[in-house]
């Protein structure tokens, strides 16, 4: 018996010199900045809700899908619920602040807090 320990691996490195070289790596592409809609409104309201708090993003100007598709995400990133309500996103507490800076994320160019 051999010292050595038998080693599946160790001519593999020997025919590694062999092989031709590989594909260049291409640099990843700039991404571009998110396009969303020219203006957003956001505003708390209590009014008409039993005393409960929920901030309003109004005047965003999507087709209905897309609203859904906005109000989706944004409750994933609130970790709060919502609705879409007569084409404006109702999310459930006072979130005014983090509203605005996810919809400057989004690509809103300007964000009206009330």
């Amino acid at each position: 018996m051999s010292d050595k320990p038998n080693n599946p691996f160790g001519k593999l490195k020997e025919m590694l010199k062999d092989l031709p070289p590989g594909p260049a790596p291409v640099a990843p592409a700039a991404k571009a900045a998110p396009k969303g809609p020219p203006r957003a409104v956001v505003r708390m309201e209590r009014k008409g809700r039993g005393g409960k708090e929920v901030t309003m993003v109004e005047q965003l100007e999507l087709r209905p899908a897309e609203l859904e598709a906005w109000l989706k995400a944004l409750k994933q990133a609130l970790g709060c619920g919502g609705a879409v309500e007569e084409g404006a996103l109702v999310v459930q507490g006072d979130h005014r602040a983090r509203v605005k800076a996810w919809l400057e994320g989004r690509g809103v160019k300007r964000v009206s807090v009330g």
